[in-house]
This record gives structure tokens, sequence and C-alpha cells, in this order.
């Protein structure tokens, strides 16, 4: 006789529940990366997902999708398929962390000697 189940899903069965078996970010998140910033919008609705509430919840100043994915303890691909259901609804946006004036330029040269010169300090 086997062991019941548990009630409460944990590892990938738990991913695919909070996913709906989708495997990856498809439409408007399919170019989020790691450094995308993710910024409120609207407030939960009535009936949302637990979790799709909770990152609305952390995302009243904007986080990056790192931050955000360490505060959840998810991995990147199922956090993107969350954020894809909220930015698809209107709750969140992403925008990309890199000012779009310097979009295209390459590096900021300034910026890299500064960071490299604090590096050396240290």
């Amino acid at each position: 006789m086997s062991a019941p189940r548990p009630r409460n899903p944990s590892g990938l069965e738990r991913y695919y529940v909070l996913t709906k078996g989708r495997s990856g970010p498809g439409g408007s998140a399919s170019s989020l990366d790691v450094a995308t910033l993710i910024l409120f919008r609207t407030a939960p609705v009535t009936g949302m997902q637990h979790e799709h509430e909770d990152i609305l919840r952390r995302c009243r100043d904007p986080l990056s999708v790192a931050e955000l994915g360490a505060h959840l303890g998810l991995p990147f691909n199922i956090l993107a398929v969350l954020l894809t259901d909220l930015l698809e609804a209107g709750h969140v946006e992403a925008r990309d962390p890199v000012p779009a004036h310097s979009a295209g330029r390459g590096p900021d040269l300034a910026l890299l000697e500064e960071v490299l010169s604090g590096l050396q300090r240290l």
C-alpha cells in the first residue's frame, strides 16, 4: 500500500500547479531578464492567485526580477510565467534597467571607470 500523497504540492509539482503547466514565459514577458525592473500598476483583485498577490505586494517599490525571485524563492522561469500573467493583465509594468536615451550607445565608460576604481579600493 502506498503512502498518501501530501495535500500541498512541493517541488516540481508545486511549480506545475503555479504555472498551470506552462514551462516558460511568452508574449510580453519573453524579453524579461534578471535585471528587468518590475513596477506595480494595480492592486490585487479578488480571486487572484496567492503568488500573483504576493508579487504585487512586493512590487510597490520597483524590484528587479532577480530580487523578486529571491524574495519569493522561485526559479526565474517560474517567476517569468507568473509575471507574464500580470503583465498581460496590466497589473505590473516591466522596464529595462538601462535608460532608453543611452540604449544602443554601448557601455557608459565613466560609470565603468568608477566601478573599477571602487573595486580596486576594496
